[in-house]
């Protein structure tokens, strides 16, 4: 197939008019830097990754900077990008590259792809970017491409699919290493501002595609049915209960199980999440004694329970991830003091220092929504 002699030049050709420039991560040899950009844009869309990525570099400059650094540190530098394993994973893996590799990126995706959080696309953009290596990528955009190009049936799930779409994508590369950086940037920039998923470039007859004639969707009409999409499950929905309980101008707060969902950031200390009932709001009004018990260890509710006036019902605050809905019911409590708890996973935190702490989103919004700090007090 003739495009498959033609594709990187006309690719990087395209690039040189429409494809996106000055992005800060962009032009950057640096295969820390590239790293880090690698791994904020999974999952996080530009715009939002144009503000922190900058910010990100400049807490933690180096490889070295990142890997002495304290989890907590890196956790709420990452708040409010989501996805916290990403965050985990840099942290680890900045110490594989110190203790492993004396403080220097192996350019050999085979090298990358054994550390933490790094797969073989980011692996071969890495390399790409970096060392120039001639390493392809298959992100979510490179495999709507191809199969939009080649005409790929079957879902992307697939084991024989995702081996073609890998072999494609090899074969597709430009013969010199010094064409690899633009072409990289070039595929990824194709995919996510002209072979978008919903409104291709091709159907709105606006610009023309410089594949057009060779695209096998296009000539069939078949753009928006490939890749084959898989039929999603509804998203469960949960509730539970959550504690703010202050002596003063201090918080509870509690550390999240670094498998869990926000794992590893402070957040409020909860009760376990069950299923939503059907009702849009729970009518029953906890206890003090009920609600320490659900949301704290036994031997650290019953030292509370002494110390706490009577709880108040807050809001339901509603937050939506990926894969699942949870209903947050917010229950005020004022303790007369502030007891000591043994061991880490409990902490009294001024409000004045909540920024150095990492907080899920929707944890730090309500602590800012009900005026419990200014919103200065928690940023980084």
């Amino acid at each position: 197939m003739a495009l498959l002699n033609t594709f990187s030049k006309k690719l990087i050709a395209w690039h040189g008019v429409d494809g996106r420039q000055g992005l800060p991560w962009q032009n950057n040899r640096d295969p820390y830097a590239v790293w880090v950009s690698e791994i904020m844009l999974q999952q996080t869309q530009v715009a939002t990754v144009l503000e922190r990525y900058p910010r990100f570099m400049r807490r933690f400059p180096t490889v070295k900077k990142l890997a002495a650094a304290d989890i907590d540190e890196v956790l709420a530098e990452w708040a409010g990008l989501g996805y916290y394993s990403r965050a985990r994973n840099l942290h680890v893996c900045a110490k594989q590259i110190m203790e492993q590799f004396s403080g220097k990126f192996p350019s050999a995706p085979a090298l990358l792809e054994q550390l933490k959080g790094i797969g073989r696309s980011t692996a071969g953009a890495i390399a790409a970017f970096a060392f120039h290596e001639r390493a392809p990528i298959l992100d979510a955009n490179v495999k709507r491409i191809l199969a939009r190009l080649f005409c790929i049936d079957g879902a992307l799930q697939d084991k024989a699919v995702n081996d073609q779409l890998w072999n494609l994508a090899s074969s597709l590369l430009p013969a010199k290493p010094e064409e690899m950086p633009i072409y990289t940037q070039a595929l990824m920039d194709f995919g996510a501002t002209w072979c978008t998923s919903r409104k291709p470039v091709c159907l709105s007859g606006e610009r023309k595609c410089p594949f057009a004639k060779e695209c096998q969707a296009n000539l069939s009409n078949q753009v928006l049915l490939l890749p084959q999409k898989t039929i999603k499950a509804k998203s469960p929905e949960f509730d539970c209960d959550m504690l703010l309980l202050r002596h003063g101008n201090h918080v509870l707060l509690q550390k999240r199980p670094s498998k869990a969902i926000w794992g590893g950031l402070w957040s409020l200390p909860e009760s376990a999440w069950v299923a939503k009932l059907k009702a849009t709001a729970r009518d029953d009004m906890l206890n003090l004694k009920d609600l320490l018990r659900l949301s704290l260890p036994h031997e650290k509710a019953s030292a509370l329970l002494k110390l706490c006036k009577p709880v108040e019902r807050g809001e339901l605050i509603k937050h939506v991830f990926t894969h699942r809905r949870l209903w947050m019911q917010i229950w005020h409590v004022q303790a007369s003091k502030a007891c000591a708890f043994a061991g880490e996973d409990l902490k009294w935190v001024p409000l004045a220092k909540l920024g150095q702490y990492g907080l899920p989103q929707p944890i730090k919004l309500i602590l800012q929504g009900l005026s419990l700090a200014r919103g200065d007090d928690l940023k980084n």
